[in-house]
């Protein structure tokens, strides 16, 4: 599943109608004008009219429209992005946080450490589109996820979507999908199930409600996710079950609540499974930021076909991979809360961890108001950095050091001395991490593999990482464990997550860290 496949092998899998790759890269047809996600059950075209793109924006600056078949703009986004720590990988994760409509290509080049023109000039020739017309792909995924998953009016949907004019919203999406808005809405009771959302009613205004579906590829772990949130939901702000997870959040327009839920979650893991959000939001600006972290928090842009099948080529591992096929790694709603949350875990149990991070959220976290209509929603929202800062050696409890560290890590969030986001440089954002008090190599790579969604992660001497080793029969002091687990990459955080999963259950209940300058709480 690679960026430097072959014409060839693209061409086989859009010959096979191969699924695994929607969303990896799409395919433009010169003789009818069209582009397609690979699965599309259209009549495979002859190569010598087919070119490939990387993203659905290069296919629009060449001049191609969607396929109103099968919706490429409705496939799971890609892998790819967490894969890359380059520039394009870092600026496509920032321009699905909604980046561009909030602060222009400006703003964008300036987090990545460029001028605009200059990363103008690397995007188009990396991606083959600049990152206006990235952001305005991007613009028209969101604006057909609410045709088709609301009954909002059309002009609500061409606001929310971050268009500047109706007229500009009727232009792109006339151009990007080949029909008028509307027509577009009337088609989605016959769009196939992946490419639809569940059409749930939304209605304008604060505290709007939106339910839509989330795609995914192959297989999930839902159980498994589910397991993991609710392990460590904190009270007031977040709320799980065996088969919901819900929590509160605070967007750029305002704060927002979000529940996602897994249909069929409790069947054999090989069913095919719809991932759902259900979602209140103050303002319908941030639906697409809010869309993005969802998926970044049940990983669902990752490639179980690919992480499955490099795993299982272990035989160590093979039973593992079977018994759990499409694992996640869990990433990060909000980078600034990652950190205070890993930091707060070092040393102590996962219980304890969530008992601290709960009192911190009674104490300090503001309310989540302008959401009515959800009187199950968690009532808070998590502290702000400023919050913490200010106050939180009046709640923590612990060692003073470890709390001069952790109100220390709020004040330079609070004031962007430190920075740290979903487009970082992977190497950068480490150092600037250890470069604070109290923040070890275990929290700065952790922060690393749920913030910046690093698929190769490896966190060897994470006591519970390495009972877990020792559960499947592989050495499990960090030197050997570190060697042997090269031999995972570039799939090592799930590899994390599948010794973690190993853990007996005893072990899971006691174990602890013994080095003085990080944490274990994963």
């Amino acid at each position: 599943m690679s960026l430097a496949m072959t014409f060839d092998e693209r061409y086989r899998a859009i010959d096979s109608r191969d699924p695994r790759f929607d969303g990896q890269f799409v395919t433009a047809v010169r003789s009818t004008g069209i582009y397609c996600r690979p699965s599309c059950p259209a009549r495979t075209p002859k190569p010598a009219n087919v070119t490939f793109y990387p993203t659905s924006a290069a296919a629009h600056e060449a001049g191609y429209r969607a396929c109103k078949r099968c919706l490429p703009e409705a496939a799971p986004g890609s892998p790819h992005w967490n894969l890359r720590g380059d520039i394009a990988g870092r600026a496509m994760r920032l321009i699905a946080d909604g980046v561009v409509e909030r602060e222009g290509v400006p703003g964008l080049a300036r987090r990545l450490g460029y001028s605009p023109r200059h990363l103008t000039r690397l995007l188009t020739a990396e991606l083959g589109a600049g990152p206006l017309a990235l952001s305005r792909a991007h613009r028209a995924q969101t604006a057909r996820m609410l045709l088709v998953g609301t009954d909002l009016p059309a002009a609500d949907v061409a606001f929310s979507a971050g268009f500047a004019s109706v007229r500009q919203f009727n232009d792109t999406i006339r151009e990007v999908f080949g029909m008028p808005p509307l027509e577009l809405r009337a088609r989605r009771r016959v769009l196939r199930p992946s490419a639809a959302a569940s059409g749930a009613e939304a209605a304008a205004g604060p505290g709007t409600a939106i339910d839509l579906v989330l795609p995914h590829r192959g297989s999930i772990d839902a159980d498994g996710l589910f397991a993991w949130m609710a392990a460590r939901a904190v009270s007031g702000a977040e709320e799980a079950t065996a088969t919901t997870f819900a929590r509160t959040l605070r967007l750029p327009h305002g704060p927002a609540w979000f529940q996602l839920r897994v249909d069929g979650a409790s069947e054999a893991p090989t069913t095919v499974r719809r991932v759902r959000m259900r979602a209140r939001l103050t303002h319908l600006a941030d639906l697409s930021t809010l869309v993005t972290r969802a998926r970044r928090l049940f990983d669902l842009d990752a490639d179980p076909y690919a992480i499955d099948e490099a795993l299982s080529r272990h035989p160590e591992l093979a039973p593992r991979v079977a018994a759990l096929p499409g694992i996640r790694v869990p990433g990060a709603a909000d980078p600034h809360e990652m950190l205070i949350r890993a930091m707060v875990g070092q040393q102590i149990t996962v219980a304890a961890a969530r008992t601290a991070l709960s009192a911190l959220t009674e104490a300090l976290g503001e309310p989540a108001s302008g959401l009515g209509g959800e009187a199950s929603a968690p009532p808070l929202l998590f502290p702000t950095m400023s919050a913490i800062a200010e106050r939180g050696a009046e709640v923590l409890r612990g060692p003073a050091a470890r709390i001069r560290a952790l109100t220390g890590a709020a004040a330079a969030l609070a004031d962007g001395s430190l920075t740290l986001t979903t487009g970082d440089d992977a190497a950068e954002q480490r150092t600037a991490l250890l470069a604070m008090p109290g923040i070890g190599p275990w929290t700065a790579d952790y922060v690393r593999m749920r913030v910046l969604a690093d698929p190769d992660v490896f966190l060897p001497g994470d006591v519970a990482v390495r009972a877990g080793a020792a559960a499947i029969g592989v050495a499990s002091d960090p030197r050997p464990l570190t060697e042997w687990a090269a031999r995972t990459a570039p799939w090592r955080s799930y590899l994390t997550a599948h010794l973690w999963r190993a853990v007996p259950p005893r072990a899971t209940a006691s174990r602890r860290r013994s080095r003085p300058d990080d944490g274990e709480n994963p």
